[in-house]
């Protein structure tokens, strides 16, 4: 099974599908973003699952009140979602709405340099309440291997761990799996390149090795 998880930030519809279909065999899931929903609509996440026939990750970081995050993942599960990502710092009764309607990915750190100014001071509550909580899985940074195996060693066995940051960012997809992550997110790497299908499939080899 693969471990690699693509991340389409892109705006276009047909250049979405098309790359999600091309990378396909080397997948895990699709992640969506608010830039492919808001270029091509809610429905891209129902085109996504018939083209791929993959799990689609909802990339949403959601973080307002319970209900106007029950309202947002209601329509967004209700498009084929099979997963919604949301922060834990709005706290668990706004974590919980989602987590009410569908699986759920709690953000308790991320992979770009600002992350260190709020979020990972916050680290050790957010992975309280996500053990509590026991969702699907949580966020962590690929660019900070060191900080995926303390998150890691910390949560619960059966929650995974989900590194964004490989690649454009810097981080390596070997090395986040030596760190413990169950699986990688790579964007750019894959959607900027001049053959998303071979750099899908080295990704996926080089995730295999480690795996």
């Amino acid at each position: 099974m693969s471990r690699l998880i693509l991340a389409l930030d892109v705006y276009e519809r047909n250049r979405a599908l098309e790359i999600a279909e091309c990378t396909a065999d080397y997948l895990w899931a699709v992640k969506v973003n608010w830039p492919l929903i808001i270029g091509s609509g809610l429905k891209i996440i129902t085109e996504l699952k018939q083209v791929t026939g993959l799990p689609i990750i909802a990339d949403l970081k959601l973080a307002d009140i319970p209900n106007t995050n029950r309202l947002i993942a209601r329509k967004v599960f209700g498009a084929g979602a099979d997963y919604i990502i949301t922060h834990g710092f709005t706290g668990r009764d706004s974590v919980k709405a989602v987590m009410e309607l569908g699986e759920t990915i709690i953000v308790v750190e991320m992979s770009h340099p600002g992350a260190k100014e709020f979020i990972q001071p916050a680290t050790e509550g957010l992975i309280k309440m996500t053990n509590e909580l026991e969702p699907f899985g949580v966020i962590a940074p690929a660019t900070r291997p060191e900080r995926i195996r303390y998150i890691r060693s910390k949560l619960k066995p059966e929650i995974r761990v989900i590194t964004p940051g490989v690649g454009a960012q810097g981080g390596k997809a070997g090395e986040a799996i030596r760190a413990g992550a169950d699986y990688v997110i790579v964007g750019r790497s894959i959607y900027e390149s001049e053959n998303p299908r071979e750099t899908a499939r080295r990704l996926f080899e080089e995730v295999r090795v480690w795996s």
